[in-house]
């Protein structure tokens, strides 16, 4: 006598309709053509890509388990300091933080000791692998137009990217927004500031001196020390 086994199968999945995409090796245009499928499984009635087909196929593709993720979503209402939220393939945050008083980390050939020191007003964008950090010359409230001054530090390059050398970045696929930018902002001044890049200071003047005249004293950092860049908050979206 034979066994019936096939409860011990999967959900069974019929073939609905089959995309070919063409591209033009020039213009780079993309085309897409759809088929429908007989009973058999073959494909039939080629016809180009409707619009409701195409919002259904969108519709799958975001109820998709794989697809669902509260990664950069706020837990409650909107931090007051977020500039600008990316949710597309390439997920960033745009955020800024006021004047204030942080812990600063040095290595031991740079002369200067490690402690509290004021830092200038900052804009940071990050997305999960990469990190960038600008200067703002005031407190006032932001525009697109607010133009950018290259972040006081060590270790960043010129077009504001940190280089995070052996740093461990470990930030979920599902992390809240304010979650995001705590984590991004403890890796920053948690990690150990060891030298310029690009070979020119990002301050005007001796890098070296001005944090070993800052760090561990009431001082505000002298704002007229930053170097302006020709980038404004618009150019960080994009």
């Amino acid at each position: 006598m034979r066994e019936n086994i096939t409860q011990q199968f999967g959900h069974l999945y019929e073939p609905l309709k089959a995309l070919l995409i063409y591209r033009n090796s020039e213009k780079k245009n993309i085309y897409v053509e759809a088929f429908d499928m007989d009973r058999d499984g073959r494909p039939i009635n080629a016809h180009p890509l409707t619009m409701q087909e195409s919002i259904s196929l969108a519709k799958a593709l975001d109820t998709s388990e794989d697809l669902q993720t509260s990664f950069l979503d706020p837990t409650g209402l909107m931090p007051k300091n977020v500039l600008y939220i990316n949710r597309g393939r390439n997920a960033y945050a745009l955020w800024h933080t006021p004047t204030q008083k942080v812990r600063l980390l040095f290595k031991d050939g740079l002369s200067i000791p490690n402690g509290e020191a004021y830092v200038p007003p900052m804009v940071w964008k990050a997305q999960r692998n990469a990190l960038y950090v600008y200067a703002l010359k005031n407190d006032e409230p932001l525009t697109l137009t607010t133009t950018l001054s290259q972040a006081p530090y060590f270790n960043i390059y010129g077009d504001g990217k940190v280089c995070l050398g052996n740093v461990s970045i470990q930030i979920p696929k599902d992390c809240g927004l304010e979650e995001f930018m705590r984590l991004w902002q403890i890796y920053f001044f948690n990690s150990f500031f060891s030298h310029t890049l690009g070979g020119a200071s990002p301050v005007k003047g001796n890098i070296v001196q001005l944090w070993q005249k800052l760090v561990n004293t009431d001082e505000p950092f002298p704002l007229e020390k930053l170097n302006p860049i020709k980038s404004t908050i618009k150019d960080l979206i994009k």
